[in-house]
């Protein structure tokens, strides 16, 4: 492991640490304090898992296939349930192959979510780490509904040292895509990363507002690969996975960025949203330094969740 994943997965396990303390205070009653393995044993283990916030439908989800598993392999022993159990989550939060194909050639990214959950930062953070890797970047204010987006995100801009395009406030979005895909051929530019709006509330508006979106970059910009990451704030739990449903429904989700997980009660949203929703998490957040937002990594999360 490099050094800088190092930092990460040690940074990983303190913001977690509320939620494995919850969780391993749990899983010690329950794997040592029985001696079979019963209907008792699954209910006391699905109990810690939903508290995890893992959710019912997952939580349900998970229980059965340990239960197919202890079956299958004849195991007695509650306490070789544990590994069996952490290997089933990791296999369940494994990432395509190419999950990550769109940073390496030209891509238009759409960030999607409501105002609040960090999309602009993370728009931000994801801007200085392609630039660092050496891609040409150039970021699209789309957000042209918020007071002080268009200003945050030339914040941004001007930190990661990548190029801007914006209107005035209060214009239309889909102009500003226009400009951007614009901008974006005529520099050579890899990634095309574009804010938008996030007045979920407004749900009809807000489709229409992406589809148009969506229009102008398969018209004008057809040979960029799109990928659209919905933020989502780790600490709201459920309310998170909520947030996610009523975005699939209007738009492609390809990939969750999940932030401000560090001293989160609820990290087992994560497994959550992903199985649930069939949508892989991508990156995950836990604090404000450019380097706190990484590409997810299954196995390391689901250690410093539950080892």
């Amino acid at each position: 492991m490099s050094e800088e994943k190092k930092g990460f997965f040690s940074r990983l396990v303190s913001g977690l640490s509320k939620t494995r303390n919850s969780i391993k205070s749990g899983f010690d009653y329950v794997f040592s304090g029985f001696s079979s393995i019963n209907d008792d044993f699954y209910d006391e283990l699905e109990e810690v898992l939903i508290m995890a916030d893992l959710g019912v439908s997952t939580t349900e989800k998970i229980i059965d296939d340990l239960r197919e598993k202890v079956k299958e392999e004849h195991i007695k022993d509650p306490e070789d349930c544990r590994k069996l159990l952490t290997d089933s989550i990791k296999d369940r939060m494994r990432l395509e192959q190419d999950a990550y194909a769109f940073e390496n050639t030209v891509s238009a990214v759409l960030v999607i979510g409501v105002n609040g959950v960090g999309k602009t930062t993370t728009i931000g953070k994801l801007a200085s780490q392609y630039k660092a890797d050496g891609k040409k970047v150039i970021l699209a204010a789309a957000d042209t509904f918020r007071a002080a987006a268009i200003e945050q995100l030339t914040e941004w801009a001007d930190r990661a040292g990548v190029e801007i395009i914006s209107g005035q406030e209060g214009s239309d979005p889909a102009s500003v895509i226009f400009d951007a895909v614009a901008a974006a051929k005529a520099r050579n530019a890899d990634i095309l990363l574009c804010d938008t709006a996030g007045r979920l509330h407004n749900k009809k508006n807000l489709m229409a507002e992406l589809e148009k979106i969506g229009r102008i970059l398969d018209r004008e910009f057809p040979e960029a690969k799109r990928e659209n990451l919905i933020v989502l704030d780790g600490t709201t739990g459920q309310n998170a996975l909520v947030q996610a449903k009523q975005f699939k429904e209007i738009a492609d989700i390809t990939g969750i960025v999940l932030t401000k997980l560090d001293g989160t009660a609820k990290g087992g949203i994560a497994i959550a949203i992903q199985s649930e929703l069939g949508v892989p998490v991508k990156y995950i957040g836990i604090g404000e330094k450019i380097d706190d937002l990484q590409r997810f990594d299954p196995d390391a999360f689901v250690d410093a969740l539950f080892s």
